[in-house]
């Protein structure tokens, strides 16, 4: 399945010049029929927000990456342990009793990564990965997965989202690093991914280095790509965007050349779009958290208790069944969640 968005500015005619990879995007229109149906009472807009197992879990130490300059977030992260999270808790707290008293979980999530948190072509209902997360969350503090208001956050105002209170936690394949732990809190680490570089095949783009000189590049505003980006250009035109699907957008029209984004992300990309692929090696290591208020402590706990669960079980853990099916079929090899990191205090 690949998806394509039309952007506001593209025309029937128009005069815009067809791009060459743009083809086989067939079911679209019925895609966004059965969206529009359902987004509604689903899915709300951020502008109108309002504010342990029997078994143990198998976890992986993190995997060796390739080989890659030092990146922005590697020199300016003084922080020790930035993945180290609070320890985990059932305790009740403030912020757990203002959800309680809601009855409802406020997630600000993305509905354009596919396998992490789309549209479902098939019944336009939110699915993916982070979906899933967001389901065993409100399932622990609410007694039901379905007590979720999803409210789709761009990348960059993630964090806006959480210090204005519109959102409870943000589930959005959001990286944890020290520059963000000084605004926001971060659950243990469910995910690690890495920077990779996505191009057209065929296209002389090798991967993050001197081959993307002169060529246009795009990144997430606000994403840590866009910050390697800027320390390290090697010669490249950065295009920004306010989301990650714009970028594969304008790569589909001829717009830019590549894409530098997680190479989680990329795989669902590469996925939707048979036409583009992954180049040269991750070159950073990153970790995923769910991100939170940093008033919120007794939540940050609540969710470490809940990803301590989740994580529990080894090949019939609630974390392994989401990824077998969600991220298997795009994201092979993947053997287990990261191991968890806690910090006192």
């Amino acid at each position: 399945m690949r998806i394509r968005v039309r952007r506001k500015d593209e025309g029937h005619g128009g005069g815009r010049r067809p791009a060459s990879r743009l083809r086989g995007w067939g079911g679209v229109s019925a895609m966004a029929a059965a969206c529009a149906v359902t987004a509604a009472a689903v899915l709300l807009p951020l502008a109108h927000a309002a504010p342990e197992a029997a078994h143990p879990a198998v976890v992986r130490q993190p995997a060796p990456v390739g080989a890659a300059p030092q990146t922005p977030w590697t020199l300016t992260d003084t922080c020790q342990d930035p993945e180290a999270s609070l320890r985990p808790s059932a305790v009740d707290g403030p912020a757990i009793e203002r959800i309680r008293k809601a009855g409802k979980l406020v997630a600000g999530v993305d509905q354009n990564s596919f396998k992490w948190g789309y549209r479902n072509p098939v019944d336009g209902r939110l699915d993916g990965f982070d979906i899933a997360l967001v389901k065993a969350i409100a399932k622990d503090i609410l007694g039901d997965e379905n007590a979720v208001i999803y409210r789709a956050v761009p990348t960059s105002q993630r964090i806006p989202a959480l210090q204005d209170g519109r959102v409870d936690v943000v589930v959005r394949t959001m990286t944890i690093n020290c520059k963000r732990l000084e605004e926001v809190a971060f659950s243990t680490a469910y995910f690690e991914a890495g920077q990779q570089v996505l191009a057209p095949k065929g296209s002389p783009i090798t991967g993050y280095d001197p081959s993307l000189k002169g060529r246009r590049i795009c990144t997430a505003a606000g994403s840590t790509a866009e910050a390697a980006l800027k320390a390290q250009s090697y010669g490249a035109v950065p295009v920004s965007v306010p989301n990650q699907l714009d970028c594969l957008v304008r790569l589909q029209l001829g717009e830019v050349d590549g894409i530098i984004t997680d190479n989680a992300l990329a795989a669902g990309q590469a996925a939707q779009d048979p036409s583009v692929r992954l180049v040269g090696s991750p070159f950073t290591r990153e970790f995923y958290g769910v991100a939170m208020n940093k008033e919120a402590t007794d939540l940050v706990r609540r969710v470490n208790k809940v990803l301590e669960n989740y994580r529990a079980g080894g090949d019939n853990s609630p974390w392994m069944q989401a990824y077998v099916t969600h991220l298997k079929p795009v994201l092979p090899g993947v053997a287990g969640p990261p191991a968890p990191k806690y910090r006192d205090g």
